[in-house]
């Protein structure tokens, strides 16, 4: 629950940042940002299922427990430019 509420509370920043890289299209930036992530959020659930129904609960548990290390890909993303 905790994991939960730490990353929907970076939600809107992510979206902000999104925003920022392509400042003319907001609308286009939020729907495709808001888009994207229900729907892959919905797809990745049924694969998880798939995927535990296959090689147990206790495994997708185990590799899920890493997923969170992918965000310190975040360091490599561009920093802002300050105009």
């Amino acid at each position: 629950m905790i994991i939960s509420f730490v990353m929907a509370s970076a939600f809107s920043a992510i979206l902000i940042y999104a925003i920022d890289l392509v400042p003319h299209r907001v609308g286009l930036v939020g729907g495709l940002f808001y888009g994207l992530s229900f729907g892959l959020a919905g797809i990745a659930a049924a694969v998880l299922g798939a995927l535990a129904d296959r090689i147990g609960i206790v495994e997708v548990f185990r590799i899920t427990a890493w997923l969170p290390a992918l965000g310190l890909l975040t360091f490599l993303l561009p920093k802002p430019r300050r105009e």
